[in-house]
């Protein structure tokens, strides 16, 4: 492969530049003027001064700032208008000869360029208007491009290096390469370390150029746009695996009853709410059955509910119910609560082996509905319930005695499903409304997973919305 002898170009000095104005930028164009097209940027570069000397383009030496020159654009973009302004762009390149064709954007504006040695001048010019940035790429020679384009384990060479650097120090602009076709295997290298797209130096004119900005100033944005999306998905994922993975899995094995729930979290997207519930068949064939409710609708209320399930899971499993095991509960809630205001309310049954007696305990909660077979739905007392974990530290959770039948329907639920409104009033739905709702749906031959479902639609639309509390139900049938 030749050697690529690098093009004659000719310099772009801002004292050169074409002027800002129309009919001054008109006359250039007549003139053959270099700058023509271009409404080049008062701090396009800092150039080296002259001995003594000091003017609007070429600061003494040291000085660093670049403050005097942007306000010498911004009184340029006040004079003649934004709208006038057009597209930026800041060239990078070790050449200070570098030439770029003339070219405008995709409305007809003129193209404003700044051009900057090396990354700590670009970084000085690189400002949230720059719409593209180009990376004027060197040839590289033969004899050592393994050198200064990266070695045999991949890391990249000085050239690529400096497109790193770039990408790293502007990560929302696009990045646009200027090479020559015989540095093409470079080139499509640097669109896979990250530049939107590449240009060779040999065929470059204007339109191509105004083409190729445009599609690297979309693409970006297309892939801006793409990754946000992105990371958003895999956060709803990550969210919802894990609020999945802390819904409950009921084992009933060996127990003839039907299990069914629905779950509907008020939080916006969320899959886990503060309502919980949990049901288990305990070594002795007893079913217990549990749903509670966490005052508040954030995830801290949430947490809470997983571990208050998680706690009467293993304590049941531990051979506690009743009085002693919601004692416990409610010293997990008193240590575990982020506030000593927040408390939790909690219904248990535990379902005798043969199915026909049951043992109800209420603390604070809305008390089941049950319906037995041949009989309207009812709810079952309330009076023998205590106050809800987390108010008494010396609360007391009697246990009442329930008869159940040989066939029934048990409907435990959490009183989202009862404060819903009705209408546009102030009315709410109430517990005797949601018993009339079952008992018409139960009337319609709807049992389990498909009552629930059909008791929460009806819910919802007498709400007109979506409900703005937590709701769980839990049916168990015999």
């Amino acid at each position: 492969m030749p050697v690529p002898v690098p093009h004659q170009r000719t310099v772009v000095l801002p004292h050169q530049a074409g002027p800002v104005n129309d009919a001054c930028a008109d006359t250039a164009r007549a003139a053959g003027a270099p700058g023509a097209g271009y409404a080049t940027d008062q701090d396009v570069r800092v150039p080296e001064p002259a001995a003594g000397q000091w003017s609007a383009h070429a600061a003494p030496q040291g000085l660093q700032e670049p403050e005097e020159p942007l306000m010498e654009e911004r009184r340029l973009s006040a004079e003649h208008g934004t709208t006038q302004q057009g597209l930026t762009l800041l060239l990078i390149g070790e050449d200070p000869n570098s030439h770029l064709p003339e070219m405008s954007d995709w409305a007809g504006r003129r193209v404003r360029l700044r051009t900057a040695r090396n990354l700590t001048e670009a970084e000085r010019l690189l400002t949230d208007d720059v719409h593209c940035i180009l990376l004027d790429l060197p040839p590289a020679e033969r004899r050592d491009r393994t050198e200064r384009d990266g070695g045999p384990d991949g890391t990249p060479g000085p050239q690529l290096g400096m497109l790193h650097d770039v990408l790293r120090m502007a990560p929302s602009h696009a990045v646009l390469v200027l090479t020559y076709e015989t540095d093409a295997e470079r080139a499509a290298d640097a669109v896979r370390v990250g530049a939107q797209d590449y240009l060779f130096r040999d065929e470059l004119d204007g339109a191509v150029l105004s083409r190729a900005v445009r599609y690297a100033v979309e693409r970006k944005r297309a892939d801006l746009a793409q990754r946000q999306l992105t990371e958003s998905r895999m956060l709803a994922q990550e969210n919802a695996r894990l609020e999945r993975g802390l819904l409950p899995t009921p084992l009933l094995d060996g127990s003839d009853l039907r299990f069914a729930a629905c779950y509907r979290p008020g939080r916006s997207r969320a899959l886990l709410g503060g309502d919980f519930y949990d049901t288990v068949r305990t070594p002795d064939g007893t079913v217990h059955a549990m749903i509670g409710d966490v005052c508040g609708h954030g995830p801290d209320e949430a947490a809470l509910g997983v571990e208050l399930r998680i706690a009467w899971r293993a304590l049941t499993f531990a051979g506690l119910s009743g009085d002693e095991l919601l004692a416990t509960l409610q010293k997990v809630l008193e240590h575990e609560r982020s506030d000593d205001e927040i408390f939790a309310t909690l219904c248990t049954v535990d379902i005798s082996a043969d199915g026909h007696y049951a043992g109800l305990s209420l603390a604070g909660h809305p008390a089941p509905l049950l319906a037995r077979a041949g009989e309207l739905p009812q709810l079952l007392p309330y009076e023998c319930g205590g106050p809800a974990l987390g108010l008494l530290p010396q609360a007391r959770w009697p246990r009442r005695q329930v008869e159940l039948g040989g066939s029934w329907s048990l409907m435990m639920y959490t009183d989202g499903l009862i404060e819903g409104r009705i209408g546009e009033g102030n009315r709410r739905l109430g517990q005797e409304g949601m018993t009339e709702l079952v008992s018409r749906q139960m009337a319609h031959g709807l049992t389990g997973e498909g009552l629930l479902d059909a008791t929460v639609r009806e819910v919802r639309d007498l709400n007109g919305g979506e409900l703005t509390d937590d709701v769980a139900v839990l049916l168990l049938d015999r």
